[in-house]
């Protein structure tokens, strides 16, 4: 992989980072222009959402982007114009988020003779009033998040076929017969969940931004071990959905999201949902669970120990938005 960085006479910073990868242009490509996949793919990204109407192939798309950079996660939006026949993605951020004056860039992948892509990141970028410190800052987080990107990239284009097979997405629901509000609130309340969940033996939470939470938790199996995580939380209160990243993942897996709704129904119920995709790491599962570990296995296991905390999670939100209704 490979990278530079030019200083101008204007105080614009231009980068230019690659890789080569073992894939083929248009699967490359895909994956780039998939943003609701990104979360998945891209390690710093923690929730994109596509504003207004998304166009079906190429053309001018606006998002709302969270991210992680400089151990963060900051937020700001873009608008992005994507050219499948050129296999180019332009972006230009319209609201960026301090110390960032204003950046840009594009996604070049270039096809090679032996089947192969090239992938090129462009960033521009500018610091409020030009301040060289925070010009540094913004240097090194682009510079972090263009080289975790393009391996993260890498990895999972060329896992070609089998990708699929390492991918699933499951959800657990229950009705619950109370306010949307309490529900959201016992789910918004990590902090308590020491108290309320069984489960849950320590967590740690922090809230420097309304609505954006670092989670440290740990929990308790049912033999009795206590398992370690890490996330970040994106919390919409007015939409009552709280969407997650696990920065620190279990062995078995590359990569964990997840997201809690709470969805009020036409009977004056709620209807309380958790969902969770992961992506299996085919060492990971080996080095977990034996060397003849099949992914069928490594999937059913996931599914059951994620299904298992969070249905129970869901199940003492009812009782408690119950008991308050």
């Amino acid at each position: 992989m490979a990278s530079t960085t030019t200083p101008t006479p204007a105080r614009t910073s231009l980068t230019e980072h690659t890789v080569t990868v073992a894939a083929d242009p248009a699967v490359v490509y895909g994956l780039i222009a998939d943003v609701s996949a990104w979360p998945q793919v891209f390690t710093p990204t923690v929730h994109v959402e596509v504003l207004g109407e998304a166009p079906p192939g190429g053309g001018e798309q606006h998002l709302r982007i969270w991210a992680i950079a400089n151990e963060q996660v900051r937020t700001w939006t873009s608008r992005r114009v994507l050219d499948p026949a050129a296999r180019t993605i332009s972006f230009r951020q319209t609201v960026s988020a301090h110390p960032v004056a204003s950046m840009g860039g594009e996604w070049r992948v270039e096809p090679l003779e032996d089947g192969t892509s090239r992938v090129v990141l462009l960033h521009d970028y500018r610091a409020v009033d030009d301040d060289p410190a925070a010009e540094e800052l913004i240097g090194q987080a682009v510079d972090r998040n263009s080289r975790a990107e393009l391996t993260a990239l890498k990895n999972a284009a060329e896992q070609g076929p089998a990708r699929e097979e390492l991918h699933l997405t499951f959800h657990d629901s229950l009705t619950v017969a109370g306010a949307a509000g309490d529900v959201y609130g016992f789910l918004d309340r990590a902090d308590l969940w020491p108290e309320r969940l069984p489960h849950v033996a320590r967590l740690d939470l922090t809230e420097d931004e309304k609505g954006i939470q670092g989670v440290d938790m740990d929990t308790r199996s049912p033999d009795g071990l206590l398992h370690n995580t890490t996330s970040v939380r994106v919390c919409f209160e007015e939409r009552h959905t709280i969407v997650y990243k696990q920065l620190k993942v279990p062995v078995a897996m590359s990569s964990h999201t997840g997201r809690w709704t709470v969805e009020p129904q036409d009977d004056g119920t709620v209807k309380a949902t958790s969902w969770h995709t992961v992506t299996l790491d085919p060492e990971g599962v080996r080095t977990a669970l034996g060397p003849g570990a099949t992914l069928a296995e490594a999937r059913a296991l996931v599914r059951k120990a994620l299904g298992t905390n969070s249905s129970t999670t869901l199940r003492h939100a009812k009782n408690y938005a119950e008991d308050r209704a």
